[in-house]
């Protein structure tokens, strides 16, 4: 079930972020587990205009999320994170997709990610979605650790 992150939420998606970072190598400065919203990220969600956090939940455990929230002229998802046992499943497309949706429904054109080369099975659930490689990050980001950039048109 996916469903808009709540403050009961906070503990354990923040969890999941780090342990997720952590497999991956994003660690510390550069990497979007080393953000301060990760250490509540209801009210950060909740504080910042036309951004939405949504969690997915597999036998009643929040297993991953994903977020939207403006960056410039368009959005940007942000920290797709899931568990391993929740991998596979259709969970992160549905995660994305509801990103996606609300990003539509709040007249964004366009969406951008970074993420990690490393992190493959992202990267193919992002081109299966539309999303296309970008030579370079399209703005300075507080993400320097990061080696894949994307977008995605949300008129298509």
């Amino acid at each position: 079930m996916i469903t808009p992150i709540t403050p009961q939420d906070d503990a354990a998606i923040c969890r999941i972020i780090l342990k997720v970072g952590a497999e991956f190598g994003a660690v510390g400065e550069g990497f979007g587990p080393g953000d301060d919203e990760v250490r509540c990220m209801s009210r950060h969600y909740r504080l910042e205009a036309k951004s939405r956090y949504f969690v997915a939940r597999l036998n009643g455990e929040v297993v991953g999320g994903a977020g939207i929230a403006p960056l410039g002229e368009m959005c940007e998802l942000r920290k797709l994170f899931l568990l391993p046992a929740a991998r596979g499943h259709g969970i992160g497309r549905r995660l994305a997709e509801a990103c996606l949706a609300f990003a539509g429904e709040q007249g964004f054109s366009a969406c951008y990610l970074d993420t990690l080369g490393t992190m493959t099975a992202a990267i193919g659930l992002y081109e299966s979605l539309g999303f296309r490689h970008l030579d370079a990050p399209l703005m300075a980001s507080e993400h320097g650790g990061c080696d894949v950039w994307m977008l995605k048109d949300l008129h298509q």
